[in-house]
């Protein structure tokens, strides 16, 4: 090896830990960032539900700590964390020098709320031009344990049929020698499991198809009524809403409350969540209110996230949004509050000279003919309003590019519409802390 000087080493070679934990991370670390801005969310603010026998039970603010730089460095699952306690400096260091079990789990809202009045305070946060948009992220179930209505119905009435064979055949089987006869219990038991799942969807699917005929039957009830009005020729009469489910119309048995849907026409189908972020456009690219929904058009809940605001940060005095968000029932209620939202209208979508695939038969224009359309149209077209819309590429599409590439967050781990809204938020605020940490920092 020649002359060449190596820096001696041994892994038997006993040493102490620092007498301070933080003297083993960067001065500079998220870990200092995330803990005093944990210290700032009030106790009032945790459901903190007692432990059979009046056992001590693990500090508030320690688990939302963990939680918030364990997601923050891109450790998501509650295992992964527990590992993490012992084998990561900054884990630990957050836990101080505790490993709380996976099963623990606090609230975020309050901490979503401080981290951004604590921006607000240091002068990092400015709240006027918001940018809204929103992503489709994978639930934690897969699209092949979703089944139509129809297919549903079919398969009880054959599960039916197969568990009273088997019934049958058990009951014969006991006055006979069987090599195992726990087999056949077993195979009535799995069938039971899979007959219960499919009455749940069936009973999903009919209460929701329910629900949507009544919020249906007053629009009827008024054409009905224009329609009775009229003399002469009428035409078809309205056809009133159905209180049956569509067959085609489908459940997830996995995560009922998550839908199959695409990103765009180019995309396939996933059974995801529709997870909506509003991004502060004014230059600190903060995340100011999260939405979740199980709908694949952003359109329906553009007024209601960004109102929703109201009782958190604050409403913004402009709503940048893409075609996807129009609605003129939204813009006319953002404008009824002072907010003057800026929403790209569609048109036809202009195609490569060099497609990498056949150029698909081209569409006639969308003929634009509401009112507000026009209006906002006309308004997009100005100096001022082109460069401010501008601000909305640039700020909210970055954000959920650093969450799934730089997080490494691409899909839900938690199941059910409730607890994955949660887990969106506790992922909103891990973001919200490494950014705040940076600008502190620039």
């Amino acid at each position: 090896m020649g002359m060449t000087q190596f820096i001696p080493f041994s892994r038997d070679q006993a040493f102490l830990l620092p007498p301070d934990a933080k003297d083993w991370l960067p001065a500079d670390d998220v870990a200092h960032f995330v803990v005093a801005a944990v210290d700032r969310v009030p106790l009032g603010a945790f459901a903190v539900r007692p432990i059979p026998g009046g056992r001590a039970q693990y500090h508030p603010r320690l688990m939302l700590a963990i939680l918030i730089y364990s997601y923050a460095n891109g450790i998501f699952s509650s295992r992964r964390i527990e590992r993490a306690t012992h084998r990561d400096i900054g884990v630990r260091y957050v836990a101080a020098n505790l490993h709380p079990d996976h099963d623990t789990i606090a609230a975020f809202e309050a901490a979503f709320l401080q981290v951004l009045l604590l921006a607000r305070e240091t002068g990092l946060l400015r709240l006027g031009t918001v940018s809204i948009d929103g992503t489709k992220l994978d639930a934690n179930a897969s699209k092949i344990r979703s089944v139509r209505y129809d297919r549903a119905k079919a398969l009880q009435e054959k599960l039916t049929a197969d568990i009273a064979a088997l019934t049958a055949q058990a009951e014969a089987a006991d006055t006979e020698a069987q090599p195992d006869p726990q087999a056949l219990p077993a195979e009535i038991a799995r069938r039971e499991a899979l007959r219960a799942k499919l009455d749940a969807a069936c009973a999903r699917l009919e209460e929701q198809a329910r629900a949507d005929a009544e919020a249906a039957r007053p629009e009827y009830e008024a054409r009905k009524a224009a329609y009775d009005a009229k003399k002469g020729r009428r035409g078809r009469p309205p056809k009133p809403p159905e209180d049956d489910p569509p067959p085609t119309r489908q459940s997830n048995l996995t995560d009922p409350d998550s839908a199959l849907m695409r990103r765009s026409d180019a995309h396939e189908y996933r059974q995801a969540y529709n997870a909506q972020a509003v991004v502060c456009a004014e230059g600190s690219q903060l995340i100011l209110a999260t939405n979740l929904t199980a709908c694949p058009s952003d359109a329906p809940s553009f007024a209601a996230t960004i109102l929703g605001m109201e009782h958190g940060i604050g409403l913004p005095t402009t709503a940048l949004a893409d075609t996807r968000f129009a609605s003129g029932e939204a813009v006319a209620a953002l404008k009824a509050r002072k907010i003057e939202p800026l929403v790209a209208i569609g048109r036809t979508q202009p195609h490569r000279p060099y497609n990498f695939r056949p150029s698909p038969e081209p569409k006639i224009p969308r003929r634009i003919t509401e009112p507000w359309r026009l209006t906002m149209l006309e308004k997009l077209d100005t100096e001022d309003a082109k460069a401010l819309y501008a601000r909305r590429k640039q700020t909210v599409e970055p954000v959920f590019g650093i969450i799934k590439a730089a997080l490494g967050f691409t899909r839900f781990h938690l199941r059910g519409i409730a607890k994955v809204t949660s887990e969106w938020t506790s992922i909103a605020l891990a973001y919200n802390c490494r950014r705040l940490h940076r600008l502190r920092q620039a």
